[in-house]
């Protein structure tokens, strides 16, 4: 887990102790996108709707990396959303 990964780990763990959150893990999930290419999101998050996101924490975003993020968000039925470090808080995201 990079730096960045665990500050938003920090944020993820804040919101399961408030009970906004049911549960969540990093790299747990790999997810098939086509043969030989996969996609492991940096965080599945339980929310209490119950429903499973994906949670994808980014400084910087290489082509390939937004190209397989958006195909997974096409293929799932998942919500998938991109987070980014803004000042001292979060820009959100959701991939569609």
């Amino acid at each position: 887990m990079n730096k960045l990964e665990e500050a938003y780990s920090w944020v993820l763990e804040a919101r399961k102790r408030a009970g906004e959150i049911r549960w969540w893990v990093y790299e747990q999930i790999t997810l098939k996108l086509a043969d030989g290419v996969r996609y492991t999101p940096d965080f599945a998050v339980l929310t209490v709707g119950p429903r499973l996101e994906f949670h994808e924490v980014k400084g910087y975003m290489r082509d390939d990396a937004r190209v397989k993020l958006k195909v997974a968000a096409a293929m799932f039925p998942f919500k998938f959303l991109l987070v980014r470090k803004n000042g001292q808080g979060w820009d959100i995201e959701e991939v569609k």
